[in-house]
């Protein structure tokens, strides 16, 4: 049973919302951390700052008690939207391959991702 429409709600914003309902609650959290990035790029755009990794932090996105070496990589992903997932790829496939392959617990692995994300944006902040 869909919800009722809220008033003033446009086509968009409902189906957001429905997406959102459906979300876990690790994916909704990144969800917003993507939003609230979107919103201080479109801020500083509209101020005529140039937009620059170093000028966003990272978002502040808890790590839960249990969480899989998937869930981990999204979270990081929310946390550090500013990196270029590109450069991350071969570190965050080299982990997680051995964690599947290798049976490398899962807390150790999220460990070092969360060492990799940070030395990525400690990197990017000081060459701006």
């Amino acid at each position: 049973m869909l919800p009722p429409k809220l008033p003033g709600t446009t086509p968009d914003q409902q189906r957001l919302l429905r997406l959102f309902r459906r979300l876990s609650k690790a994916d909704r959290a990144s969800l917003l951390a993507f939003a609230e990035f979107l919103v201080q790029r479109t801020d500083a755009s509209s101020e005529g700052e140039r937009h620059s990794p170093a000028a966003v932090e990272p978002f502040d996105i808890p790590r839960p008690d249990e969480e899989t070496v998937i869930a981990a990589i999204r979270r990081l992903n929310a946390t550090y939207p500013m990196l270029d997932r590109d450069e991350l790829l071969h570190e965050a496939s080299d982990l997680m391959t051995a964690h599947v392959m290798q049976g490398r617990p899962a807390g150790e692995v999220i460990d070092q991702l969360e060492i990799v994300f940070r030395r990525h944006f400690e990197r990017v902040r000081s060459k701006a």
